[in-house]
């Protein structure tokens, strides 16, 4: 690695659903313009080589659901509380290492559950879980580096319910609908965007960015190229 650029590492993998090289790839061009040097890494295996991780600014995950081991939530724990940037969307950070309590804590946010159609209406395809709905961007985060000038918006696609902590700090919200067939009986509010600060290092998730349609929403799109320059070191 060179010393004159800020470095950014890629740890995709998962499931395919969410296609992890392509969304990845996206934002790729936009690290290097904002002067990052770039390194994808196929799996979590480069959080426990602890050089890598010390002289890494900013981790771009996309990886959903998978296992990580103890060397290697030790490793990312250790790099983000010492100033290195982790960020992210959808499943590919906020669906990840389920079975793992240390990265759950770190992340802030597990998700549990997307809304589909009416089950008389399903096909078993993705599509049966996009639906229209809106992400409220918060008064108070109207002025935050992230969503300067955005305001609430309607996407068409999973809408996440999502367990969270009251440590994140959240920029934008999306409430879940009670519908007839539904188990729940009340509208549900689950943070869409948030942030977190965690030693010297600083979290950015977007439940938004199930795969590269929903990433090719203008909106989506500044918030995760905001998001990844917001937490990097």
């Amino acid at each position: 690695m060179t010393t004159t650029q800020r470095q950014a590492i890629i740890v995709r993998g998962g499931w395919d659903g969410h296609q992890p090289v392509e969304a990845t790839d996206m934002f790729i061009p936009h690290l290097e313009a904002a002067g990052f040097e770039v390194t994808v890494h196929e799996g979590a295996a480069v959080y426990a080589d602890a050089d890598t991780m010390t002289a890494t600014d900013l981790i771009v995950q996309c990886n959903t659901m998978t296992t990580i081991e103890k060397d290697e939530i030790a490793g990312l724990r250790t790099a983000v509380a010492a100033g290195t940037g982790l960020a992210g969307w959808h499943g590919g950070i906020a669906d990840s290492y389920r079975n793992t309590a240390d990265y759950l804590q770190l992340i802030g946010g597990q998700f549990a559950h997307h809304p589909g159609v009416h089950p008389r209406e399903a096909t078993g395809e993705q599509i049966d879980n996009y639906l229209p709905y809106r992400i409220d961007v918060l008064p108070q985060a109207a002025d935050h580096p992230i969503m300067g000038g955005i305001t609430s918006f309607d996407v068409v696609t999973e809408q996440y319910w999502v367990l969270s902590d009251d440590y994140n700090d959240v920029l934008a919200t999306t409430t879940l609908t009670a519908r007839e067939w539904d188990a729940w009986n009340r509208p549900i509010t689950c943070p869409a965007v948030w942030t977190r600060q965690w030693g010297d290092g600083r979290i950015f998730v977007s439940t938004a960015g199930h795969n590269v349609a929903v990433l090719e929403n203008t909106t989506v799109r500044t918030i995760i190229k905001r998001g990844l320059l917001w937490a990097s070191r």
